[in-house]
């Protein structure tokens, strides 16, 4: 109650507090030293910085900190100096220490201060990275017109070699696959290609890497003339796609439509006589391993199986996919009865692959080699024998 209230004032003291020590009252004002100030900026204790009104005194505050290698300390000290110094003077004194340099870019950078930080570059002649920092503004532009006339602007920029045909390529992908989409977009809706209805589109193509972009190309628009943006070999053209980068692409792409023709047509070459032979530059073990990850037919995967230069390997890529056909003629023409005799072990009794070994070793004690010397090596054979 109010009465208890009024009767209890003999527990509380109403005396003065008595002044606190020197050394206690050093932590409420600021007449620290700079290294003290930077002693107490690292301990987590207060301290103000605003004492320090000389350019000298903030260049030493700032020395001071990047003595300490203490990255909080060091970008503490730098925001008081943007905040008290002018741009022109803080950038000039930032030129000649370069750890305090290289603080307030990754400050400006974490905070977003883009135009701040464009100046500085600039400032410092690094013409290169003012120019990367404008392309990075593409990211923050939602609409897809927009971004891609973004990136028009940037083609002109001072970039090194390899950046400018970087950004050059970006612009390029960006407004062919504006063009694609609007017209796969519109294809799909009228029921115009049958592939869509086939294979509807999971997603759209905007802002997807090239090889994305080639996938969906061989994919959907496979077999179109060069001429058109859409075209596998225009696309290949135009952002100088490597042999094998491209035969990697089509090749997953077709196998995943089971487009067997297709991908036989990938790897038959024909010569000046007009003989046709396979050639994979990305290797035939290569293209058995990505047409088993489509779940190509044994039949499939057993012609490139066999094109295999390296017989071990041929023989564990043969035994891994179980194409028994190419393991039966590679010991058959090694002449190997013994493999084939122990291969045959392993197949179901009475198959067709049982029977192939069976002929196959049956043939062999046929043709046996006749002994030098013999009377059936002087004489012709008698046909009853050769049956």
């Amino acid at each position: 109650s109010f009465c208890q209230v009024l009767s209890d004032t003999s527990s509380k003291s109403f005396a003065p507090e008595l002044r606190k020590p020197k050394s206690e009252y050093k932590d409420y004002v600021s007449d620290w030293s700079v290294e003290e100030t930077i002693r107490r900026m690292q301990r987590g204790k207060a301290y103000s910085l605003e004492k320090f009104r000389s350019l000298k005194d903030k260049l030493l505050l700032l020395d001071a900190a990047v003595g300490t290698h203490d990255g909080n300390a060091i970008t503490a000290v730098l925001i008081f100096l943007k905040r008290s110094l002018s741009k022109e003077i803080l950038f000039r004194e930032l030129v000649s220490r370069e750890i305090a340099l290289r603080h307030y870019i990754h400050f400006l950078k974490e905070m977003g201060e883009q135009k701040l930080l464009l100046e500085l570059l600039t400032s410092l002649g690094k013409a290169e990275d003012v120019a990367l920092l404008q392309y990075r503004e593409h990211l923050n532009i939602k609409d897809d017109v927009k971004r891609k006339e973004y990136l028009k602007t940037c083609i002109g920029l001072p970039f090194s070699a390899d950046d400018a045909n970087h950004v050059q390529d970006h612009y390029t992908l960006l407004e062919r696959q504006i063009i694609i989409e609007v017209s796969d977009k519109q294809a799909e809706k009228t029921g115009q290609m049958e592939i869509f209805k086939k294979y509807p589109r999971k997603a759209s193509i905007l802002n997807m890497p090239i090889i994305t972009t080639l996938y969906y190309s061989c994919f959907y628009h496979y077999g179109e003339a060069e001429g058109t943006y859409s075209s596998p070999a225009n696309i290949k053209k135009t952002f100088k796609i490597s042999e094998k980068q491209f035969l990697l692409t089509a090749l997953g792409a077709r196998a995943k439509q089971r487009a067997w023709t297709d991908v036989d047509s990938l790897f038959t070459t024909k010569n000046w006589l007009g003989y046709t032979k396979k050639r994979a530059p990305i290797g035939f073990h290569r293209v058995a391993d990505i047409l088993q990850k489509n779940n190509a037919p044994v039949q499939v995967l057993q012609e490139y199986v066999c094109l295999v230069d390296d017989t071990e390997l041929k023989i564990a890529l043969a035994q891994k996919y179980k194409c028994h056909d190419v393991i039966i003629d590679t010991y058959r023409d090694l002449k190997d009865r013994q493999q084939l005799m122990l291969y045959r072990t392993k197949l179901d009794r009475g198959s067709p692959e049982e029977r192939k070994i069976d002929a196959i070793l049956n043939n062999t004690v046929r043709r046996a080699p006749i002994p030098h010397g013999s009377i059936l090596h002087l004489n012709k054979v008698p046909a009853v024998l050769e049956r």
